[in-house]
This record gives structure tokens, sequence and C-alpha cells, in this order.
């Protein structure tokens, strides 16, 4: 190590003439000795290196530490303080390329990362070769969109069993994202039914068409089990008696209001919640029943424009109307346009030609 003890003199020199240029040029140096040797150096001299670089790194500038960055990523030995501090940089050039491919973080240092740092950092680490449960239960809780669909396309992300149910949550109303989870090869079979229990018709089928030959199988069984279940639940007969008793109490009392309606909707209270829809628009309960359980909204748009009811309330109904129906935010966001877009005039004018037609 006569090389590293020569360097370390020059390392002084640099500190102390106070030259950036010379800082660099050290760091550089030092950088390419120890990439020349590092498939032969023991941890004692790694340390040493680590020394050496810890030292120059504090007073050089972003752009030569995202060169080193870049530089050390994807050596597995690299020196491991010198890793750590990068990683924790605050600057995503500095700590991007470690932080997806060092070898030397461990799941301590990642979780703390993906603790105190933002989304760009948390995005680096989504993209590892490799990713402990305990990170990727942080990633989920504090990620973005972004870094959430990241993860579900890494293969080799594991995932706890509360992180596979997050990831269902966050897919139920995101189409991509319940494609990316379905195709899983590491999905437990509780998570899948899960997840294809709110997902849409076309997510079923594209999970369908492009699953890869190892689960297509499973995913064929789970999609007929789901599917009937839904059949089911949509074509069960409904007993409105008990529902319709509480609304009229409700109502006698002047409290069936949108609040009201919002309360059943939130709470899964299917049975209230259309029995109360139907005596605020003024329709019979078996109408709104079954515009309420149709696929499409626009009849249950109109319902509850119908009432004047409010958008957010709305929404709510739409999310929530039954157990295993899912609408993905694109189509909330078409069905909110549609909505303000409706006067409630035309609603109830449309609403009661359906009333007429309904007892012909």
């Amino acid at each position: 190590m006569t090389t590293s003890n020569s360097l370390i003199v020059e390392l002084e020199e640099a500190i102390s003439s106070g030259s950036s240029e010379r800082r660099v040029e050290t760091l550089r140096r030092a950088t390419d000795l120890f990439l020349h040797d590092a498939d032969r150096l023991n941890e004692a001299q790694i340390g040493v290196f680590d020394d050496v670089l810890l030292h120059l790194i504090q007073r050089v500038e972003e752009k030569a530490l995202a060169q080193l960055s870049a530089r050390l990523a994807p050596v597995d030995n690299a020196p491991a303080a010198v890793i750590r501090r990068l990683a924790h940089s605050d600057e995503i050039a500095v700590a991007g390329p470690v932080l997806t491919q060092s070898a030397r973080l461990t799941t301590g240092d990642l979780v703390d990362i993906a603790q105190t740092k933002g989304q760009a950092h948390l995005l680096a680490i989504s993209g590892r070769a490799w990713i402990d449960e305990a990170v990727t239960d942080r990633l989920l809780s504090r990620g973005d969109r972004e870094v959430v669909h990241k993860l579900a396309k890494n293969a080799g992300a594991k995932f706890s069993e509360a992180g596979f149910a997050s990831l269902v949550n966050k897919a139920e109303a995101d189409e991509t994202l319940a494609k990316s989870v379905g195709v899983r090869l590491d999905l437990p079979a509780a998570v899948l039914e899960a997840l294809l229990a709110k997902a849409t018709k076309a997510v079923r089928a594209w999970l369908l068409s492009h699953a890869p030959d190892a689960v297509r199988p499973q995913i064929q069984a789970t999609v007929a089990t789901v599917s009937a279940t839904i059949a089911r639940e949509v074509s069960a007969p409904r007993d409105f008696t008990r529902a319709e008793q509480t609304v009229g109490r409700l109502h006698k009392k002047g409290e069936l209001n949108e609040a009201a309606i919002l309360q059943f909707a939130n709470a899964g209270r299917y049975e209230e919640m259309v029995a109360g829809l139907s005596v605020l628009c003024s329709a019979s309960i078996h109408l709104i029943a079954a515009l309420v359980k149709s696929e499409r909204y626009e009849g249950l748009l109109v319902s509850c424009k119908a009432a004047g009811l409010k958008w957010p309330s709305v929404k709510a109904i739409l999310r929530n109307r039954t157990s295993h129906h899912c609408v993905p935010d694109e189509e909330v966001a078409r069905a909110k346009t549609d909505y303000l877009a409706l006067s409630q005039a035309s609603a109830q004018r449309t609403l009661r030609f359906w009333q007429i037609r309904a007892t012909q």
C-alpha cells in the first residue's frame, strides 16, 4: 500500500492548498487507484481508501460527487462509508446511482433514506435489483404514484403481507397498476383473488391475455371464481323492507338528506343508500336499484343529479355502490365532467320518463 501512503500525503497537500481543482484531481486519482485494484483488496485496504475518499468528498462540488457515485455504485466492495455519505446526499444526481445499484447499502440505510428523503430518492431505491420487504413497506407508505408503479414492475422487490394489501388497495382505481401487480410471479393466491375482485372487466381480460405461462392457470381459475361471485352479487335479489323503514323514519324526522346518503355509501349500506336516493329523487326504489347496480354510470348520475347531490357524494356512491365494483380514476374523472354538465331539471325530466316507461 505504498502507493496509497503516497496518495495520503498528496491528499493532505490537496486539502491544505485550498485548490478545488487539486482536490478534484486527487479524488479522481484515488478513485482510479481503488477501481484498478478493487478485486484484490481486503477490507483493511478498502478502509484506507474509505478514509482518503471521505476526506476529499467533504470539499468538492456536486459534479465531482455525482461522477464518483456513478463510478463506485456498481462495485460490490466499494468503500462503505463513502457510499453511505453519497446515498444520504440531498442531491439526487449524487445519491441516485448508489441508491439504485450499490450493494454496500444495508436495509437499515435504505429504510432511513426512504423515510427522510424526497420522491426522487424513493424512485431511485425502487429500481434496485433486490429490495427487502422492510424497504418496500416504507416506499409504499411514502412513495407517490411513480414510485409505486416502479416497485410493482420490479421483479426483485419483495413485499410483505401488508405491502401486497397496500398494492391491491392502490390498484383498485388504477388499471395500469392492477395490470403490473396481477402478472407478478410472487403474488399470493389470496392477494390475486382480492386484486381481481376489485379490478374492472377490462383489467381481468388483459391479465388473462398477458399473464406469464407460470401464473396463467391460476389467474384463469381466479377470474372464473371472481366472475361467478360478482354475477351472484349483481343478480341476487335485494330485500329493501328494513331499509325503507329506516329511511322512512329519517325522512319523517327531516333527517334524510345528502349527509345521510353519503354516510350510507361510505358504510357500504347498499339497501339504505338506494332507498334514501329513491326518496330524494322521487323515483321507485326498483328503478333506482337497477340504475345503481348497472355497470354504466350514466343512470346513476341522472338519479343523483335529480336528488340534488353534490359531486363528492356522487363520487362516494360510484366508489361504494357494490363491494366488487371498481371505478378507475379515469372513469371517475369522466363521470365528474358529465355530472357537472348535467342540469337538475334535465335529470328530473329524464328520470320521470324512465319511471313512466318502467310502469308500462
